[in-house]
């Protein structure tokens, strides 16, 4: 397997060209850390795998000269990885981020390649977390590697990578609020999110929020048998459904009660039928709410239901049951507040289960929502960097429908650090589906600016 750099990128600096000749043992890294199972859910993962990928990365950092390089146990019972690189004296620190646990593969017989097996196809590298966030991690050695082939690393790093970013639970944000001075830094690169387009360099501004419920509704004892007692016995799954129906309108915007949705985004604006295509939206089947997608996506709520406990069709009995339950998640958007959100949410769910059943709703994730201020000065390196690394093109600026809870408690805990967030999941990488995949090319390309932009950010950040 191998990849083809363009001539362009290799002649463009000597950054770039170091950049393009660390490519081919990328790959092979890459390969390494994709082969662990990381998935952070330990009743179907093993911890072992986790724990395999945690070390790697600590092995990688050390190979690099960081000191201080710790596996950190955070309180969700995950390991995070830290260590440090010093710069020279009086420059900035920087602090990169990157995730080693990677969502479940859901179907595998739907993957065309073993999902934990790095596989070179079109062009492409497909693999669980080859975009989402493995390759982030192999992003910022790639710039880190190119600095000291071209005179030395000119800042301070700090590089932490997540163990449970995929759960939601929290682990990273309650061990840095429980060691502030740990990870602060002038400025902070989340390498976790993704280009608009490939070849089009893009930052997010934005982040929604988000919170995780698990809805329970119990109507009877026990189950009964459909015959004798349905249409008089209460069926706590028809009371679910009606409970998951009620959580969106007519044209399936999100109905929460209380929560605005209606917001509008003034930035870049995402096509429909671009959307479709990404989507891969069946023909025939309409786009749900109203607005622009970029309203949808980035700057509104979004309910959805991840998954239900009811008897599947295969061997399901005559039966009205007894008890169902739900994992909703709801996207929090920008401006708007987790918490209270997840107390309108339950509300909402209590007001409209039906017919005196039994509903409780369980939190079992949240996190804040993001905004950056783009005026920064690490904004503009990082808009001069992205002009070396993608010739001819000016960096946009984007919002991302996903949560990246780390980031609000990173801009709590050092508000006058500017946070970036950049990455390897443009559209086609299709993150936490089957068949997710990362762009050489991208890889290649963002590993450069990311060097470019820590050299004028030396500079900048003093």
């Amino acid at each position: 397997m191998s990849p083809n750099p363009s001539a362009e990128s290799a002649a463009a600096n000597p950054l770039a060209e170091s950049v393009a000749s660390l490519i081919p043992h990328a790959q092979e890294e890459l390969a390494e850390l994709v082969a662990f199972r990381s998935v952070a859910d330990f009743e179907l993962f093993p911890r072992s795998e986790s724990e395999g990928a945690a070390r790697w990365v600590a092995d990688a950092l050390r190979a690099e000269g960081f000191e201080d390089v710790a596996l950190l146990d955070t309180p969700d019972g995950t390991q995070s990885v830290y260590g440090r690189l010093a710069g020279p004296e009086g420059a900035p620190t920087v602090l990169l981020y990157a995730h080693y646990d990677v969502q479940p593969p859901l179907d595998e017989e739907a993957w065309r390649t073993p999902p934990f097996e790095l596989t070179e196809r079109d062009g492409r590298w497909y693999g669980r977390g080859a975009a989402d966030c493995k390759g982030g991690a192999l992003m910022h050695l790639l710039a880190l590697r190119a600095l000291k082939a071209n005179g030395g690393v000119p800042v301070t790093v700090k590089f932490i990578a997540e163990g449970s970013e995929e759960q939601g639970t929290g682990g990273l944000e309650r061990y840095a609020e429980e060691h502030p001075e740990l990870l602060r830094a002038d400025t902070i690169v989340i390498g976790d999110s993704g280009n608009f387009r490939v070849g089009l360099p893009t930052v997010t501004t934005t982040l929604r929020g988000m919170t995780m419920v698990r809805v329970s509704v119990d109507t009877l004892a026990g189950n009964l048998h459909s015959g004798q007692f349905g249409g008089a016995a209460p069926d706590a799954l028809a009371a679910l459904v009606r409970v998951l129906d009620s959580l969106r309108a007519e044209d399936g915007s999100t109905a929460v009660d209380g929560l605005a949705a209606d917001a509008e985004w003034d930035g870049l604006q995402y096509a429909e039928a671009d959307f479709r295509a990404d989507a891969k939206v069946l023909d025939g089947v309409d786009l749900i709410g109203s607005g622009t997608v970029s309203d949808r996506i980035w700057a509104r709520p979004a309910v959805t239901v991840l998954g239900i406990d009811c008897p599947p069709v295969s061997g399901a009995t005559p039966s009205v049951q007894a008890a169902a339950r739900a994992l909703v998640s709801l996207r929090v958007a920008p401006g708007q507040d987790a918490v209270k959100a997840t107390e309108l949410l339950t509300a909402h769910i209590e007001r409209h289960t039906p017919w005196g059943a039994r509903v409780t709703v369980e939190q079992v994730g949240q996190g804040q929502p993001f905004r950056a201020d783009t005026t920064s000065p690490a904004y503009g390196a990082m808009a001069r960097a992205m002009a070396v690394a993608y010739p001819g093109e000016e960096m946009q600026y984007a919002g991302q429908g996903g949560s990246i809870p780390l980031c609000n408690t990173l801009a709590g805990l050092y508000p006058e650090a500017e946070i970036l967030l950049i990455g390897l999941s443009e559209p086609e990488a299709q993150i936490h589906a089957p068949n997710e995949s990362v762009s050489p090319r991208e890889l290649e390309r963002l590993a450069v600016a990311e060097a470019v932009f820590l050299t004028e950010y030396a500079t900048d950040g003093r």
